[in-house]
């Protein structure tokens, strides 16, 4: 039956066509019995009509207005209405439910004259009886005429009505469905833009931990090849190092791919280190054979986790351009000022810094995104970043995050 509905829903000219065969039927019965049937005015609107029906949804406009014609033709005709007239309660819901500005009022005005038109073609006068057995026609009265005329124009105000309701009806069903249309458009996009910018923090926090992990790594296996003739002992405790890194750079990758696994758990899965654990970054810094002055002033405090991974990344980012591009025998100095309304991080060495372009995408091997990756995340909290050579040579990155006033 849901087949079936849907199928004449899809195809209304037919559901039009059994409606007007019904019509069709109705109207030609009782016109069989004149003699000079077939040809008869009846006969021809009793055709006529049901065939202006099976094209109503179509052509509206035209098929209404044909209607209208109809009706006042046979009016002025004076062609008494059969059982096919009951077709002009259709055109009138036609010209409301499907036609334009136009055809609708055309509908109205047709079904509010059809009455007072038929009562004046078909019923001027009323017989009443004089009371000697003899009966006269007298014309109604006003009150009277007026009535009636209005009882056989209902119909047609009714079957209007109707159509109205139902474009009305139509128009918010098909604005329902644009809005419903939008909203899950909208609604993709900004799952697109959702899921770009998670890529986005990942890849960031991808780059920060393999970059700095391994590049302590790269330079404690080159340490142990140097020594590992000489000084065997030195050579163990790199290799130690190198175990000890790759297995911290193993569990944060896990953290990472712990996101795109489930949803639920992002926040126990995302890495948040702070300022607090600044010390320890140093220290496997100074481990791996970098020379690092950490210095902090004003009033430390807690900071929002943004700011806090936005530190460390900074620092960590920082230093392992360093050791990539800082040349042998580099010293290196981070302070971090506490301020009222902002935090300043500063990190700057003395080696022989970095070339332009190597400035500009981030990595001595023109593939890497540290500083493109400090930039964003300095973005995201509305901070700013400053990056270039010192004037007394090496390199200086500093970055200043805004806070809310300390209480």
């Amino acid at each position: 039956m849901h087949r079936l509905n849907a199928w004449l829903r899809r195809h209304p000219m037919v559901v039009d066509a059994v409606w007007a065969s019904m019509i069709l039927l109705l109207g030609l019965v009782p016109s069989g019995t004149g003699d000079n049937w077939p040809y008869t005015p009846q006969v021809v609107i009793a055709v006529l009509l049901p065939l202006l029906m099976v094209f109503r949804r179509r052509h509206p406009d035209v098929t209404v207005a044909t209607a209208a014609g109809l009706g006042l033709g046979q009016v002025l005709a004076d062609v008494e209405p059969g059982a096919s007239s009951l077709a002009y309660l259709v055109f009138a819901y036609t010209g409301a439910a499907f036609g334009q500005k136009w055809t609708s009022r055309l509908a109205l005005v047709a079904g509010l004259a059809a009455g007072p038109l038929e009562f004046w073609r078909l019923h001027p006068t009323k017989t009443v009886s004089t009371g000697s057995g003899h009966y006269v026609s007298r014309p109604f009265g006003f009150g009277e005429a007026l009535l009636y005329a209005l009882l056989m124009s209902t119909p047609f105000i009714l079957c209007w009505a109707w159509g109205r309701l139902t474009r009305v009806r139509r128009a918010y069903l098909t604005e329902l469905e644009d809005r419903a249309a939008r909203l899950e458009r909208e609604r993709d996009a900004q799952s697109k833009v959702a899921v770009a910018a998670e890529r986005a923090r990942i890849a960031r926090e991808l780059h920060d931990v393999v970059a700095h992990n391994v590049s302590v790594m790269i330079v404690q296996a080159d340490g142990a090849a140097y020594v590992l003739d000489n000084s065997p002992q030195q050579a163990k405790e790199a290799l130690g190092t190198i175990a000890s890194t790759g297995r911290q750079a193993l569990v944060e990758m896990r953290r990472l791919l712990g996101v795109l696994r489930t949803a639920d758990t992002a926040e126990e899965y995302v890495p948040q280190p702070g300022v607090e654990e600044l010390p320890d970054l140093l220290e496997q810094v100074r481990t791996a054979g970098l020379q690092v002055d950490y210095a902090t002033s004003g009033h430390p405090r807690e900071l929002p986790r943004g700011v806090e991974l936005t530190v460390y990344r900074i620092v960590q980012e920082a230093l392992t351009n360093v050791r990539k591009h800082g040349g042998p025998d580099v010293h290196a100095r981070v302070a971090v000022d506490f301020g009222e309304r902002e935090l300043a991080v500063l990190v700057e060495d003395d080696g022989r810094g970095s070339t332009d372009e190597q400035l500009a995408t981030g990595g001595a091997d023109g593939l890497g995104h540290g500083l493109i990756g400090m930039r964003e995340r300095v973005g995201m909290v509305s901070g700013s970043l400053d990056v270039g050579p010192r004037p007394g040579g090496g390199f200086r990155i500093r970055a200043v995050l805004p806070l809310k006033a300390a209480h």
